[in-house]
Protein backbone atom coordinates (compact mmCIF):
# COMPACT_ATOMS: atom_id res chain seq x y z
CA UNK A 1 0.00 0.00 0.00
CA UNK A 2 1.07 3.56 -0.65
CA UNK A 3 1.46 6.00 2.23
CA UNK A 4 -0.40 9.21 1.36
CA UNK A 5 -0.69 12.59 2.99
CA UNK A 6 -3.95 14.46 2.38
CA UNK A 7 -3.94 18.17 3.10
CA UNK A 8 -7.35 19.76 3.58
CA UNK A 9 -7.60 23.43 2.77
CA UNK A 10 -9.21 25.88 5.16
CA UNK A 11 -10.45 23.80 8.07
CA UNK A 12 -10.32 24.93 11.69
CA UNK A 13 -9.00 28.35 10.67
CA UNK A 14 -10.38 31.43 12.40
CA UNK A 15 -13.28 29.49 13.89
CA UNK A 16 -14.58 28.46 10.47
CA UNK A 17 -15.07 25.03 8.91
CA UNK A 18 -14.64 23.26 12.23
CA UNK A 19 -13.98 19.54 12.11
CA UNK A 20 -12.88 17.43 15.07
CA UNK A 21 -9.94 15.28 14.04
CA UNK A 22 -11.43 12.18 15.68
CA UNK A 23 -14.58 12.63 13.57
CA UNK A 24 -12.49 13.17 10.44
CA UNK A 25 -10.46 10.01 11.09
CA UNK A 26 -13.66 8.04 11.58
CA UNK A 27 -15.19 9.38 8.36
CA UNK A 28 -12.08 8.53 6.34
CA UNK A 29 -11.80 5.08 7.87
CA UNK A 30 -15.39 4.60 6.70
CA UNK A 31 -14.10 5.11 3.14
CA UNK A 32 -11.83 2.11 3.60
CA UNK A 33 -8.61 4.07 4.04
CA UNK A 34 -6.08 2.25 6.23
CA UNK A 35 -4.19 3.48 9.28
CA UNK A 36 -5.71 6.97 9.21
CA UNK A 37 -3.78 9.44 11.39
CA UNK A 38 -4.19 13.20 11.74
CA UNK A 39 -1.55 15.72 12.68
CA UNK A 40 -2.60 18.95 14.42
CA UNK A 41 -6.01 20.52 13.81
CA UNK A 42 -5.40 22.01 10.35
CA UNK A 43 -6.31 19.02 8.21
CA UNK A 44 -3.13 17.00 7.76
CA UNK A 45 -3.99 13.34 7.31
CA UNK A 46 -1.72 10.36 6.80
CA UNK A 47 -3.21 7.12 5.54
CA UNK A 48 -2.55 4.11 3.36
CA UNK A 49 -4.37 3.06 0.21
CA UNK A 50 -3.93 1.25 -3.09
CA UNK A 51 -6.04 3.83 -4.93
CA UNK A 52 -4.61 6.60 -7.11
CA UNK A 53 -4.35 10.24 -6.09
CA UNK A 54 -7.20 11.57 -8.25
CA UNK A 55 -9.67 8.96 -7.01
CA UNK A 56 -8.69 9.50 -3.38
CA UNK A 57 -8.97 13.27 -3.70
CA UNK A 58 -12.51 13.10 -5.05
CA UNK A 59 -13.61 10.51 -2.49
CA UNK A 60 -12.20 12.53 0.44
CA UNK A 61 -13.71 15.81 -0.79
CA UNK A 62 -17.11 14.14 -1.19
CA UNK A 63 -16.92 12.51 2.24
CA UNK A 64 -16.02 15.80 3.96
CA UNK A 65 -18.94 17.49 2.24
CA UNK A 66 -21.34 14.68 3.13
CA UNK A 67 -20.19 14.22 6.74
CA UNK A 68 -19.41 17.81 7.72
CA UNK A 69 -21.27 19.97 5.15
CA UNK A 70 -17.99 21.63 4.18
CA UNK A 71 -16.92 22.03 0.57
CA UNK A 72 -13.14 22.19 0.31
CA UNK A 73 -10.15 21.23 -1.78
CA UNK A 74 -7.90 18.33 -0.90
CA UNK A 75 -4.29 18.18 -2.01
CA UNK A 76 -2.60 14.78 -1.87
CA UNK A 77 1.04 13.78 -1.94
CA UNK A 78 2.67 10.39 -1.49
CA UNK A 79 5.29 9.97 1.22
CA UNK A 80 7.94 9.90 -1.53
CA UNK A 81 6.67 13.17 -2.98
CA UNK A 82 6.64 14.81 0.44
CA UNK A 83 10.18 13.56 1.09
CA UNK A 84 11.26 15.17 -2.18
CA UNK A 85 9.66 18.47 -1.17
CA UNK A 86 11.61 18.49 2.10
CA UNK A 87 14.87 17.30 0.53
CA UNK A 88 14.86 19.75 -2.37
CA UNK A 89 14.34 23.16 -0.81
CA UNK A 90 15.57 25.55 -3.51
CA UNK A 91 16.67 28.31 -1.15
CA UNK A 92 20.25 28.47 0.13
CA UNK A 93 21.17 28.20 3.79
CA UNK A 94 22.15 31.87 3.66
CA UNK A 95 18.75 32.90 2.26
CA UNK A 96 16.96 30.84 4.91
CA UNK A 97 19.06 32.28 7.74
CA UNK A 98 18.57 35.86 6.55
CA UNK A 99 14.80 35.43 6.29
CA UNK A 100 14.55 33.67 9.66
CA UNK A 101 16.45 36.51 11.33
CA UNK A 102 14.01 39.19 10.15
CA UNK A 103 10.69 37.35 9.83
CA UNK A 104 7.87 37.58 12.34
CA UNK A 105 7.11 33.88 12.85
CA UNK A 106 7.77 31.25 10.21
CA UNK A 107 9.68 32.31 7.12
CA UNK A 108 9.54 29.20 4.88
CA UNK A 109 6.33 27.72 3.48
CA UNK A 110 5.29 25.38 0.70
CA UNK A 111 2.10 25.88 -1.27
CA UNK A 112 1.05 22.58 -2.80
CA UNK A 113 -1.04 22.71 -5.95
CA UNK A 114 -3.48 20.10 -7.17
CA UNK A 115 -2.02 20.48 -10.64
CA UNK A 116 0.48 22.66 -12.41
CA UNK A 117 -1.09 26.04 -13.34
CA UNK A 118 -0.94 27.71 -16.74
CA UNK A 119 2.44 29.25 -17.49
CA UNK A 120 0.92 32.71 -18.06
CA UNK A 121 -0.43 32.72 -14.50
CA UNK A 122 2.94 31.62 -13.16
CA UNK A 123 4.63 34.41 -15.09
CA UNK A 124 2.48 36.96 -13.24
CA UNK A 125 4.01 35.85 -9.92
CA UNK A 126 7.32 37.40 -10.96
CA UNK A 127 5.99 40.92 -10.48
CA UNK A 128 5.20 40.20 -6.81
CA UNK A 129 8.61 38.80 -5.96
CA UNK A 130 10.77 41.13 -3.85
CA UNK A 131 13.78 40.77 -1.58
CA UNK A 132 11.35 40.04 1.28
CA UNK A 133 8.99 37.80 -0.70
CA UNK A 134 10.53 35.11 -2.87
CA UNK A 135 9.25 31.97 -4.51
CA UNK A 136 10.54 28.96 -6.41
CA UNK A 137 8.36 26.55 -8.37
CA UNK A 138 9.11 22.83 -8.41
CA UNK A 139 6.50 20.90 -10.40
CA UNK A 140 3.26 21.23 -8.37
CA UNK A 141 4.85 22.90 -5.36
CA UNK A 142 5.68 26.55 -4.72
CA UNK A 143 8.31 27.27 -2.08
CA UNK A 144 7.74 30.64 -0.41
CA UNK A 145 10.34 32.51 1.61
CA UNK A 146 9.34 35.59 3.60
CA UNK A 147 11.68 38.10 5.19
CA UNK A 148 8.89 39.71 7.22
CA UNK A 149 5.65 37.76 7.53
CA UNK A 150 3.25 35.72 5.43
CA UNK A 151 0.32 37.67 6.94
CA UNK A 152 0.46 40.68 4.64
CA UNK A 153 2.55 39.19 1.86
CA UNK A 154 1.31 40.05 -1.62
CA UNK A 155 3.09 37.04 -3.08
CA UNK A 156 1.18 34.64 -0.82
CA UNK A 157 -2.12 36.13 -2.00
CA UNK A 158 -1.09 35.83 -5.66
CA UNK A 159 -0.08 32.17 -5.27
CA UNK A 160 -3.63 31.52 -4.13
CA UNK A 161 -4.86 33.05 -7.42
CA UNK A 162 -3.08 30.62 -9.74
CA UNK A 163 -6.37 29.13 -10.85
CA UNK A 164 -5.86 25.70 -9.29
CA UNK A 165 -6.70 24.42 -5.81
CA UNK A 166 -3.86 25.02 -3.34
CA UNK A 167 -3.00 24.66 0.30
CA UNK A 168 -0.03 26.03 2.22
CA UNK A 169 1.94 24.54 5.10
CA UNK A 170 4.90 25.94 7.01
CA UNK A 171 8.25 24.18 6.89
CA UNK A 172 7.92 22.76 10.41
CA UNK A 173 4.66 21.06 9.46
CA UNK A 174 6.19 19.69 6.25
CA UNK A 175 9.08 18.19 8.20
CA UNK A 176 6.81 16.68 10.85
CA UNK A 177 4.64 15.07 8.15
CA UNK A 178 7.78 13.68 6.49
CA UNK A 179 8.85 12.21 9.84
CA UNK A 180 5.43 10.64 10.49
CA UNK A 181 5.32 9.18 6.96
CA UNK A 182 8.87 7.83 7.32
CA UNK A 183 7.92 6.08 10.57
CA UNK A 184 5.04 4.38 8.75
CA UNK A 185 7.23 3.22 5.88
CA UNK A 186 9.81 1.84 8.32
CA UNK A 187 7.08 -0.14 10.11
CA UNK A 188 6.14 -1.94 6.90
Amino acid sequence: MTVYIALLRGINVGGKNKIKMADLREALEGLGLSKVQTYIQSGNILFESNEDEATLRVRIEQEVEKSFQITLSVIIRTSEQLNAIAANCPFTEEQLATAAATCEGESLYVTMLQEKPDSDKLDKLQQYQTADEQYRLADRDVYLLFGRSIRNAKLAVQVEKLGVPTTTRNWNTINKLVQLAKERVEQE
